[in-house]
């Protein structure tokens, strides 16, 4: 199989190293590692499994490998291409282009154990992380702004810099925690505020991710077991953590994707929210923080041992308030271990 990257995960996948301007090929038996020499002495010394070429032009090079190769076909996924980069090599080289949305998720969808190893590792470090940030929180959250609490949140969540974010981290007050991916705002920290913070963090690439919804108060935790002073946000609240909880404690391999979203979905359409339950139930996390098997409506996708995806339902109330519980969880011996 003939295949063409231009991804950085995906390459980093292919060979353990990758960088901001880099090309893979793999043709037949032999695989090309294509960067300009910035790069050189890092790929040289972490390039696996791959010729490393040095070359600035990385379009030129990899169609006059192409045609020295004289290949008939070469896969490419769509998505990781720029409509400009992929048509310098077309335009060059006589071979047939074949689109494979997803190539390289679709290859890294079953985790191997060293990934298992690193993800779980990536979730460990995220949990910690979140019990520092509420004794922050706790001891200088109050009167902060969205903004403050973010920035604190992004320094507390990286070590002050020793790890990589898995994403920009969501923290959203009362109504703004009602917009699934809310940026934040001017809003300051009360006590008896809702507050939302979805955050996570990277192990050698490999990303974590978490959301908790608490009802702050002096000593607040990050814990899933939360009292709210009122009624309506306290029903939805019990209401996602069943669902969430049900999933976790149902979802089992060989079932299609979507069965594993009617888990959550079901909970929360029975008691009364459905209609304010507006994404899926999850995504597959891995080397990037969205990635395959989506937990869907939609996905027939059957679930197997070695998978690692998100559970995360989740109550939207617009102008009033949203409340999510995430997990990441693997697929092991047939059941879901949170990691």
């Amino acid at each position: 199989m003939n295949y063409m990257l231009k991804d950085e995960n995906a390459i980093y996948f292919e060979c353990g190293y990758s960088c901001d301007n880099a090309l893979y090929l793999s043709l037949r038996n032999e695989a090309f590692f294509i960067t300009d020499s910035r790069y050189t002495i890092d790929a040289t010394q972490h390039v696996r499994k791959a010729q490393v070429v040095i070359n600035g032009d990385l379009y030129a090079q990899a169609a006059q490998i192409l045609k020295n190769a004289k290949v008939k076909k070469v896969i490419f996924d769509p998505k990781e291409w720029s409509v400009a980069g992929f048509d310098r090599i077309r335009s060059q080289v006589e071979c047939t282009f074949e689109p494979e949305m997803d190539f390289s998720h679709k290859k890294r969808i079953i985790k191997n154990d060293e990934e298992l190893k690193l993800l779980s590792r990536a979730a460990k470090l995220g949990a910690k992380a979140f019990t520092a940030l509420a004794a922050a929180f706790n001891a200088e959250g109050l009167g902060e702004s969205e903004y403050r609490l973010t920035y604190k949140a992004k320094s507390i969540l990286s070590d002050f810099g020793s790890y990589d974010l898995s994403f920009d981290p969501i923290v959203a007050i009362n109504k703004n925690a009602a917009k699934p991916h809310a940026t934040p705002t001017s809003k300051k920290l009360s006590w008896g505020d809702l507050l939302l913070v979805d955050a996570g963090l990277k192990y050698k690439r490999y990303c974590s991710d978490r959301t908790r919804t608490v009802f702050a108060q002096e000593g607040f935790g990050f814990g899933t077991k939360q009292t709210f002073s009122k009624q309506k946000i306290q029903k939805a609240y019990d209401t996602v953590l069943k669902a969430h909880d049900n999933a976790i404690a149902k979802a089992r391999s060989g079932m299609k994707a979507k069965e594993v979203d009617a888990l959550t979905r079901d909970v929360i359409t029975k008691a009364g929210f459905g209609e304010y339950y507006v994404h899926s139930t999850g995504h597959g996390v891995g080397l990037d923080i969205h990635e395959m098997p989506y937990i869907s409506t939609k996905s027939d996708t059957i679930i197997e041992d070695g998978m690692v995806f998100t559970i995360e339902p989740g109550i939207y109330i617009p102008n009033a308030f949203g409340i999510r519980i995430e997990d990441m969880v693997a697929m092991v011996e047939g059941k879901a271990v949170v990691l």
